[in-house]
């Protein structure tokens, strides 16, 4: 365990010290044929991986750094039901039925996400939380009335909190909050890492250090030729590339954005508030927080439309400190130090839905692109969604996820 007050330069997210994150890989790769090839190996590629190997198809996952870096290993893992486009407005954007199956989408792929990590005994302690939803800039207390009533109605387990139930109980000064069932938190690395082991152990073969140069597709294959010159011959590909987005995809249809995260070092657990809820807020941009089996608390926040990688970086030190400052303000009383601090890039949609598309120009190639702070939720849709592209068939709320 990690305890000395770090540097906050150097961008070091808490999951790079995680234990039971290793993953045998390949880097020789001359060529391969498969059924479905897959492009990164993070925790959409992994879940795509194990889902559409236990359907029984051939599948070859390569990466261009290690399996289980980039936008994984900057997730802070919170992992609700809740979109970031709340239910009514979201019902304003694409209409009541369409809103109230995105929401119970979201929600039943929690429960299939935690079906799975107990089915394969993946080490990523998950652990099942409530979250707690808080009035903010973006929505105060009468639309967090409406909008628990609604969820409510719907069948989805939400209970307005007023300012004195706030008080009272989780010790937060604010107008009012909605308490959510149905969430957790998790380790993303060791999530992504145990789903490629399972997959492995499935037949699928794992490739690091592999970059695609050249996609050749026709209406009955592709071919992938990367920069080392080997080739990939298969019948689809699954672009699982994350935040470094595809060409091809119709960029009106989100934006990349950054986000900064912070991870105490360990408190007593008298520190904690009750249930160790995740917590999040109705603003723009919100902070979000979570705690950790080792007694941390994760939070994140101060989102911009910075993109660029080195200035996101060199903004770590800044944003950390008013992430602290914030995290202070709600949580008063405890003495925060910050172990571990990075950043990382996300996308944002209109809706807040994410976006699994096929590729233009470039038949049987299928891009998935989890938007907003849900990001490990919709990966699991997506798996759900490539799984049945790959049969051949249509996912019955693709549709929901696909351009406008």
């Amino acid at each position: 365990m990690l305890t000395q007050k770090r540097d906050l330069r150097d961008g070091h997210p808490l999951w790079a010290d995680s234990p039971h994150r290793t993953v045998i890989s390949r880097t020789a790769l001359a060529h391969e044929t498969c059924d479905v090839a897959i492009i990164g190996g993070g925790v959409s590629g992994a879940l795509c991986a194990l889902s559409l190997c236990k359907q029984g198809f051939d599948v070859v996952v390569i990466d261009r750094r290690a399996p289980g870096l980039g936008s994984t290993m900057a997730s802070t893992a919170m992992i609700q039901f809740e979109i970031d486009t709340p239910l009514t407005r979201l019902a304003d954007q694409i209409g009541s039925k369409d809103a109230e199956r995105a929401y119970r989408r979201s929600f039943a792929a929690v429960g299939a996400l935690k079906d799975l990590v107990r089915e394969h005994a993946i080490r990523a302690a998950w652990t099942d939380r409530d979250a707690l939803f808080l009035a903010g800039s973006e929505m105060g207390y009468r639309g967090l009335q409406t909008e628990a009533a609604e969820r409510s109605r719907i069948g989805l387990p939400s209970t307005y909190l007023t300012a004195a139930d706030l008080r009272e109980t989780y010790g937060i000064d604010r107008t009012g909050a909605i308490l959510s069932g149905g969430s957790a938190d998790l380790n993303p690395v060791q999530l992504s890492a145990g789903c490629l082991r399972e997959a492995r152990r499935m037949g699928c073969r794992i490739y690091r250090e592999q970059e695609v140069a050249e996609v050749d597709a026709t209406a009955t294959s592709v071919t992938l030729k990367t920069r080392s010159g080997a080739i990939i011959d298969c019948r689809r590909v699954v672009f699982a590339t994350g935040y470094e987005v595809v060409e091809g995809l119709p960029r009106d249809q989100f934006e990349i954005t950054s986000s900064w995260a912070i991870a105490t070092a360990p408190l007593p657990r008298e520190a904690f508030w009750p249930g160790r809820c995740l917590i999040w807020e109705a603003a723009d941009p919100y902070l979000y927080l979570r705690t950790t089996a080792d007694n941390r608390i994760v939070a994140g926040g101060e989102d911009s439309g910075l993109t660029d990688p080195a200035r996101r970086e060199a903004a770590i030190p800044a944003k950390s400190a008013k992430i602290l400052a914030a995290l202070n303000t709600l949580l008063p009383g405890r003495d925060l130090k910050v172990d571990y601090s990075w950043a990382g890039a996300f996308a944002e949609s209109p809706t807040g839905l994410p976006l699994f598309e096929p590729v233009a120009g470039m038949p049987n190639c299928l891009a998935i692109l989890g938007c907003g702070g849900n990001g490990i939720t919709f990966s699991m849709v997506a798996a759900e969604v490539v799984t049945a592209w790959a049969k051949g068939k249509s996912d019955p709320d693709w549709d929901l996820f696909r351009a406008k």
